[in-house]
């Protein structure tokens, strides 16, 4: 671990301004699951595809009994050192953008400010009808209130978008109230699979990007295009690329260093004493 410690904060001293892409992998010692293992193989049943929650209503009773349980895990979880050494390196004014993959919100727990949640945030709720907005929170109170018998944070975690584990028959009858404004669907405020990232969070990465000087990866396989995009652009504007991820990933081959491992400790010791950029 030491000369990776060290290989790592030789590059994040070398280059001044820092693109991050984070994924699952980074908030997995935190204890929310990634989709994938090592291998890029699903640990999981593929997640709900959007055409499919907005079609079926038997569908959308499933998302929202899995999630009502699992919520409460992801919206308690509480930064790990990934986190920190992210904001850590933002502080000292060496990254300009985290763009993040995950739904999670701890980043911006841990202390970063510019992040561009690529795919959305899982702490609201968005109307697909009238595109109206609500907490979270507010939502969880308003499910329990229509489902008295469902239970909030008793179901293992199954994905790093709060779905739990649940059998089949704890959300055949669960009643999903329509939007209040409108009667329209409501659903996270997160991008499904099969739904496209909103093009102005795009546009941000693609200009974080061209001004950075490096990128830097960590806790994704790239296997999703909607990061893997970021990487294949540096690419091919030349700009070194690190990444940090427990596996195999999508980009290995464009980059000048991959290192292996929970990355944690890794970012940890790396960012441990850094000097602000110059």
């Amino acid at each position: 671990m030491n000369s990776e410690v060290h290989a790592l904060r030789a590059r994040l001293e070398r280059h001044p301004r820092w693109f991050v892409l984070t994924g699952a992998g980074c908030s997995t010692e935190s204890g929310i699951p990634a989709y994938r293992d090592e291998n890029g193989i699903w640990r999981h049943k593929a997640p709900i595809q959007f055409r499919d929650f907005v079609r079926n209503e038997a569908v959308r009773q499933r998302y929202w009994a899995r999630s009502f349980a699992g919520f409460a895990r992801v919206q308690q979880a509480v930064p790990n050192a990934a986190h920190h050494a992210l904001a850590r390196l933002e502080a000292l004014d060496r990254v300009g953008v985290l763009v993040t993959q995950n739904v999670d919100r701890l980043h911006q727990k841990a202390g970063s400010r510019s992040v561009i949640d690529l795919h959305g945030q899982l702490a609201r709720v968005t109307c697909l009808g009238c595109r109206a907005e609500l907490d979270r929170e507010a939502w969880q109170h308003e499910l329990a209130r229509h489902n008295p018998g469902l239970s909030a944070g008793s179901a293992p975690l199954a994905a790093p978008d709060g779905d739990a584990e649940l059998p089949a028959d704890d959300y055949a009858g669960v009643h999903v109230p329509a939007c209040a404004d409108c009667g329209g669907v409501l659903k996270p405020a997160v991008v499904f699979y099969g739904e496209t990232v909103p093009a102005e969070r795009v546009s941000a990465a693609y200009a974080a990007l061209a001004s950075a000087d490096a990128v830097l990866v960590v806790g994704s396989s790239l296997a999703v295009f909607s990061g893997y995009r970021f990487v294949r652009r540096a690419a091919d504007l030349g700009k070194p690329i690190v990444i940090v991820n427990s596996g195999a990933t999508r980009a290995d081959r464009f980059a000048e260093l991959t290192l292996p491992g929970p990355c944690a400790a890794l970012l940890d010791g790396a960012t441990r004493g850094l000097s602000p950029r110059t």
